[in-house]
């Protein structure tokens, strides 16, 4: 079975925050507020039309690895995703006391 997932570098501009964030082609969320945008069907394609804020709802630690969980504010969609060195861990931490 092959991965869906397609790399795609791109910078962008924050949503909810307004920073500039430089893109990995792993980036799927901001590292500094930890939001993301609704635009993926498969990680990496931006095939979804949606488009909405997805808010970190909570985060977890598994195996050593920590994730966030996002939902969009449009659509209530519900996508888990892994943090990255660069995010703002105090942030996740935040996160994870609301669980």
């Amino acid at each position: 079975m092959s991965s869906k997932f397609k790399r795609k570098k791109e910078d962008f501009v924050c949503d909810n925050c307004g920073i500039e964030v430089r893109g990995s082609g792993y980036t799927n969320h901001c590292p500094k507020c930890l939001y993301s945008k609704h635009v993926d069907i498969f990680p990496g394609d931006r095939a979804e039309t949606c488009n909405g804020l997805m808010r970190p709802i909570s985060a977890q630690e598994s195996g050593g690895e920590w994730s966030i969980t996002h939902k969009c504010l449009k659509c209530g969609k519900i996508q888990k995703n892994k943090i990255s060195k660069d995010d703002d861990f105090g942030k996740v931490v935040e996160i994870s006391a609301r669980n």
